[in-house]
């Protein structure tokens, strides 16, 4: 679990050579995750350039108390932007990402950083041919943050991103310092990585039967994530993750205490009859499996269905 994996969190240690004493960042896709960042940021008078599809003249992010107006605008035109950012926080999900191609070129430079806060651990190799100039790093995002239908965003835990124990990881955690925003950085993130996809890949069941967390009080539901989480396991170690046995049970715990109304990203998704991300968070692991020669049945019958209700109706 994620106690048992080695991380640095005292940032303070971290040292500012070569690093701009006010670094311009960017805020790529100013969703439900988007939102919370760039709030985080504002906070502590770090206000990012926010780009996206829609124009807005400001975010909000609001949650037990907390309430953190974004002034904008939402640009929504690379032709607005001056010269790369220090900082790209790439916010759009990976449905999104080839759509952004055009502003990942207008936002880097040689020396940028693109934090890709996505699921998934294909986040490198998706992004990198689109932003060839920018280093990549890659984030696990621990907070649930759900966009509202008024257009605000609704944080429900405190916010938490962990990232690989590298030199360019130490920009995003220099500029994150000091927020409501917590950063790990973890020396093996690649068994990081795929403990949270093992979790993401249990939330698809929650887009097939259009239900909530509640769901996983169910004993037959239980019982099918509990096998179908021990399957994604012996890919992950395959793919070279160090997990315990217990991170299935772990999982399964932690969907069963959450409360009984708390969705996920690709259960929105689905109800909003947008793209789904079945491809990143369920199909790799049976793609995955497939290429160690692991086999998959759950995930064979789980992913066409995924795919199939991301087409939407008809």
């Amino acid at each position: 679990m994620v106690s048992e994996l080695p991380l640095r969190t005292n940032i303070k240690e971290l040292v500012s050579v070569n690093q701009p004493t006010h670094p311009r960042i960017a805020v790529l896709g100013p969703g439900a995750i988007g939102t919370t960042v760039a709030a985080a940021l504002h906070e502590v008078g770090r206000t990012p350039l926010l780009c996206g599809r829609t124009p807005r003249d400001s975010l909000m992010l609001h949650g037990n108390g907390l309430r953190i107006v974004v002034p904008g605008p939402v640009r929504t035109d690379p032709a607005q932007v001056e010269g790369p950012a220090d900082l790209v926080f790439l916010a759009v999900k990976a449905t999104q990402t080839a759509a952004v191609a055009h502003w990942l070129a207008a936002l880097s430079g040689p020396q940028t950083v693109v934090c890709v806060l996505q699921n998934g651990v294909e986040q490198v190799e998706s992004v990198t041919p689109l932003c060839p100039q920018g280093r990549i790093v890659p984030a696990v995002v621990w907070f649930p943050a759900q966009a509202q239908p008024d257009g605000s965003v609704l944080l429900r835990s405190d916010a938490r991103i962990s990232l690989p124990d590298e030199a360019a990881a130490l920009v995003v955690a220099q500029a994150l310092q000091g927020t409501r925003c917590s950063v790990d950085l973890v020396s093996n993130f690649k068994s990081l990585a795929w403990q949270k996809l093992l979790q993401n890949a249990a939330a698809g069941l929650m887009a097939l039967t259009h239900r909530r967390s509640g769901m996983f009080g169910r004993h037959d539901i239980s019982t099918l994530t509990l096998d179908y989480l021990r399957e994604c396991l012996s890919v992950a170690r395959a793919e070279g993750a160090e997990l315990g046995d217990e991170v299935p049970q772990a999982i399964l715990d932690k969907f069963q205490a959450f409360p009984a109304d708390l969705g996920t990203s690709i259960l929105a998704d689905r109800e909003a009859g947008r793209p789904l991300e079945w491809d990143i968070r369920n199909g790799v692991i049976a793609r995955r499996g497939r290429a160690r020669g692991v086999p998959t049945p759950i995930g064979d019958v789980l992913v066409p269905l995924l795919a199939a209700a991301s087409d939407g109706p008809g």
